[in-house]
Order: structure tokens, then C-alpha cells, then sequence
């Protein structure tokens, strides 16, 4: 646990003082290009904070092309004016290309802290591809069973040709219908009209269809 206390605060110290210096290098080039009290401060300020926007931008995996050319952008900014001051440049004699600089900074700095904070990273072609190819390796739906095939509708039977009935045998018929209705109070039914008169079926159906 101490041991990793230890490289924690090497690395934070490391950080400020790189920041220090850095922001202190910013702050005398600004002044030095004609950027004299708070805006010179400012400088310094905005560098740092591309460089923090550019750098989150990376870290989230989104739109990495646009995080990186920030990123070297502030990166350069901020390299620029520590090797600058290292005592390449006069900064008694700041010539106009960097007054020039200096100057436009600001607008440049705003552009590329609106971008990256506000700008909504769209898919690209790999993740397009990798659809694509998702696609083709999800399983295939099962294949719909087909409706069920409704039940044929048998035809109905051939009608049986009418049986001449002699209409003797229907009055008798009668008669004992009647004597069938007296005794049990029900109609007499075919089955039993075919045992009373001992006639066959086909002719016991047409008896029944005079009654």
C-alpha cells in the first residue's frame, strides 16, 4: 500500500510540476506577443483545458480521429512555447507570424473545445461492416410450419333409390304406430316398425317416411 502511495505521489508531483512549468511558458510567450495582464494568464488556461477535452474524448473510444488532431493541436501549442522560451526565441523580438498566432489562438482553442464536447460521433464504416457481418452469422429463423390443411369434406352419400311401398302395407303400418303411440305415449321408430312388420331396412325407412 506505501509502495503504491509512493508512485502515486512521484506521478502527481511529476504532473504539477510539468503543469507549472508548462503554464508558466504559455503565460511569457502570450506576454510577449502582446498579451499583457489576465489575457496572458488566459493563454495558458485554454491550452490546457483543449488538451483535457481532447484527452476524455480518446479515453471514451469515440471519434478518436477527431480527439487525436485536438490533442496535437493543444500538444504542439504547449511544446511550441516551452522549446520557445528555452531561449530560441527572442522574446524581446516576438516576429509577427507568432504575434499572428498568439492572436488567432483563441478562436482556435473555442472551435476545438465545441467540437469535441458537443459533437455527436457518428458510426462508421467498421461498425457498419461489423453489422453486416453480425448479420450474416446470427442464426437463421426457423422456417414458419404451414397452416393446417382443413379437413376434406367427405361427400354425401348416394341417395338410395326409392322402394315402392304397396299401400296396404302403409295403412297396416299405421295401425300399429298407432297401437305403438297408445301404449308407450312415443312415436314408433324405424328399428321398431322393421321388427313389427318384418320387413327389410331399405323398406322399413320408406314405411317410416309415409307415417
Amino acid at each position: 500500500m506505501r509502495a503504491q502511495l509512493a508512485r502515486v505521489d512521484a506521478v502527481l508531483v511529476q504532473a504539477l510540476i510539468a503543469a507549472a512549468l508548462s503554464f508558466a511558458h504559455l503565460h511569457d510567450i502570450a506576454s510577449a506577443a502582446g498579451q499583457d495582464g489576465w489575457k496572458a494568464w488566459a493563454y495558458p488556461v485554454s491550452v490546457d483545458l483543449l488538451l483535457v477535452a481532447a484527452w476524455r474524448r480518446l479515453r471514451s473510444g469515440e471519434a478518436k480521429a477527431s480527439g487525436w488532431c485536438w490533442f496535437v493541436i493543444a500538444l504542439t501549442a504547449s511544446l511550441g512555447a516551452n522549446v520557445a522560451t528555452a531561449g530560441l526565441l527572442d522574446l524581446d523580438d516576438v516576429p509577427a507570424w507568432l504575434r499572428i498566432l498568439v492572436a488567432g489562438w483563441p478562436a482556435v482553442a473555442f472551435l476545438g473545445g465545441t467540437l469535441l464536447a458537443h459533437t455527436t460521433p457518428t458510426t462508421t464504416d467498421t461498425d457498419a461492416t461489423d453489422d453486416a457481418v453480425d448479420q450474416e452469422h446470427a442464426p437463421e429463423l426457423a422456417p414458419k410450419e404451414p397452416p393446417p390443411t382443413p379437413p376434406a369434406i367427405e361427400p354425401p352419400p348416394p341417395e338410395r333409390p326409392a322402394v315402392a311401398v304397396p299401400a296396404a302395407l302403409v295403412e297396416h303400418a299405421r295401425k300399429v304406430a298407432a297401437e305403438h303411440h297408445t301404449r308407450t305415449g312415443a312415436p314408433i321408430d324405424t328399428p321398431t316398425l322393421r321388427a313389427r312388420l318384418g320387413v327389410p331396412a331399405p323398406m322399413a325407412e320408406a314405411i317410416a317416411a309415409h307415417l
